[in-house]
């Protein structure tokens, strides 16, 4: 069975750049079916329903190894953010011209 740990993504509330929890997960190991009766989704795999938390991935990594579980670690892409002014709004090279 496979962990895998990463940070979790942001939501689109939350505009800080403090980092989060790593977060240990273990992948599925059968697909989820659906119950005939009600229509619900279930597993019978109880391993899905572990998420552990850990202030670093050092300690994510060191959990993992420790209890002897295959991991894979997927690093957080970097934000992207373009740093612009209220000004840039009216500047006479803009790409998109004014709209109103």
């Amino acid at each position: 069975m496979t962990a895998r740990i990463y940070q979790p993504a942001r939501t689109a509330t939350q505009s800080g750049q403090a980092k989060d929890k790593w977060i240990l997960e273990y992948e599925p190991e059968q697909p989820r079916v659906i119950e005939p009766l009600m229509g619900w989704t279930s597993s019978s795999d109880m391993k899905s329903q572990i998420r552990l938390q850990f202030d670093t991935k050092a300690e994510a990594v060191a959990y993992a190894e420790r209890n002897g579980v295959a991991y894979r670690v997927e690093d957080p892409k970097p934000a992207v953010r373009k740093i612009l002014s209220y000004s840039d709004n009216f500047a006479p090279n803009r790409v998109v011209p004014w709209s109103h």
